[in-house]
């Protein structure tokens, strides 16, 4: 299985959440709201969970290997940051425009 499309939903720059992602696999699976958290050392990928009747937060999908976790995480993780820095780019040629 293999990532085919990632999109940057939204990019946030104050407190933990600072993304929103959806993934494609293989070109025929969705998988919408993956979140892009700041840690205390690094940013890490959290699958779309929900809360259950004690209060507990579950993924609702995810991958079941470290290897794939890893995997996902490294990809989505480099098209955000890729995103990012498009996004300042982008606020700096039009804050030099003005």
């Amino acid at each position: 299985m293999k990532i085919t499309d990632i999109k940057i939903r939204k990019l946030l720059d104050s407190g933990k959440l600072r993304g929103v992602v959806s993934i494609t696999l293989d070109d025929v699976f969705a998988v919408h709201d993956i979140k892009v958290i700041q840690g205390e050392n690094r940013l890490f990928v959290a699958m779309p969970s929900r809360r259950d009747e004690k209060g507990i937060f579950r993924d609702v999908v995810h991958p079941i290997n470290s290897e794939v976790r890893s995997e996902f995480e490294s990809q989505i993780l480099s098209s955000y940051r890729r995103e990012l820095e498009l996004q300042n780019a982008e606020q700096e040629k039009n804050n030099s425009s003005v």
